[in-house]
């Protein structure tokens, strides 16, 4: 789903520093050093975070990345772009300090022997268990009086009341059934969704719709959405869709894991997603404030929803986002630090125009 960013290069002078900084770690020692994680010239060393494509990490990264900068006294953190694999791979062998996101559920094998061979510590989550099932937007249960949108289906509540509001949905090339847009093809929810989709019945009065892409999917849904129009999908959070949306998700019967792994009758709840947090062990020893702070980040599916509309909305990066949050939620972020470093980082945020 993401394109690999070619950081060879930059692997290769990451060894070479990390050779230097051994080397001069063992000359410390030899030489009573205390093994922390200062240079020549007391310099604390710049650290790595894994980057990816999709915009939560990219902010998460930023803003633990202005708290080390302006709190701690680390340089800018390096923000190396890979996915999510290869850059596992590299926070296993040293050469990234520290991940933000983790979707376990998709990585659980490769995260389970990362943390099991001691390479990894796994910090705990970074937001609640992320959700993902069917959704409506919540105007066709309860109305929009300030956009003069009645509820046309206000007993729609879970998947098993969709047949009766099939016409709402009306497929404009089926006109006989409804359309429920699903995930694109290529992804293994996409096939999650036919079983459901077939185990509820909804094959009858429904059609599946791809959209094609993660984009096309997400337009889809705000297209009809600022039409004040029906839409039922399948969609995830946190997002910055759902951040700018009031939607509604369906329910459905309970998860249970028997019922969820039977490939020809998945009848039940989709499972939260685990989102986690990880570090290089070394960085224990190293830079054990820095394990302290990652290991208190902990946001919530809220506040992800709200920065991540934050950007769409105002069409901007991740650091500009990343400072949004640090201004808009400092109770939040102020349990996770010290008390001087909280005074630095708001004296920071105040010169930050």
């Amino acid at each position: 789903m993401n394109t690999i960013k070619s950081f060879s290069g930059q692997i290769t002078v990451r060894l070479l520093l990390l050779s230097l900084l051994f080397a001069f770690g063992l000359f410390a020692v030899g030489c009573g050093g205390s093994g922390s994680n200062t240079g020549a010239e007391g310099q604390k060393e710049k650290l790595v975070l894994a980057d990816v494509s999709w915009d939560s990490v990219k902010v998460h990264n930023r803003i633990v990345g202005f708290i080390l900068q302006h709190g701690y006294g680390y340089p800018e953190p390096q923000y190396t772009f890979g996915e999510t694999l290869p850059l596992l791979q590299g926070m296993s062998k040293g050469d990234i300090d520290i991940t933000m996101e983790i979707w376990k559920d998709n990585y659980e094998e490769p995260w389970n022997e990362a943390v099991s061979s001691g390479a990894v510590l796994d910090l705990g989550q970074n937001f609640p268990d992320a959700p993902q099932g069917w959704y409506v937007p919540t105007y066709m249960i309860k109305g929009d009086p300030e956009r003069g949108i009645k509820a046309v289906a206000p007993d729609l509540k879970s998947v098993s009341d969709l047949p009766r509001y099939w016409h709402l949905f009306k497929d404009a090339e089926v006109p006989t059934k409804g359309r429920f847009h699903t995930s694109p093809p290529g992804w293994a929810v996409t096939q999650t969704n036919a079983t459901k989709f077939k185990t509820y019945g909804l094959d009858k009065t429904f059609n599946l719709f791809s959209t094609g892409s993660d984009t096309a999917l997400a337009t889809s849904m705000l297209t009809a959405y600022e039409k004040g129009q029906p839409w039922v999908g399948y969609y995830w959070e946190p997002t910055w869709v759902m951040g700018l949306l009031d939607m509604t998700m369906l329910e459905e019967p309970e998860y249970n894991a028997e019922v969820y792994n039977d490939p020809n009758n998945i009848g039940c709840a989709f499972p939260a997603a685990q989102v986690l947090k990880g570090v290089h062990s070394s960085l224990k020893d190293r830079a054990p404030e820095v394990v302290e702070l990652v290991s208190k980040y902990q946001t919530t599916l809220a506040e992800n929803n709200d920065f991540l509309g934050y950007m769409q909305e105002n069409d901007t990066e991740a650091d500009e986002a990343a400072i949004y949050f640090l201004k808009k939620y400092p109770e939040r972020w102020k349990s996770w630090v010290t008390e001087e470093a909280a005074q630095k980082v708001e004296q920071a945020l105040k010169e930050v125009k």
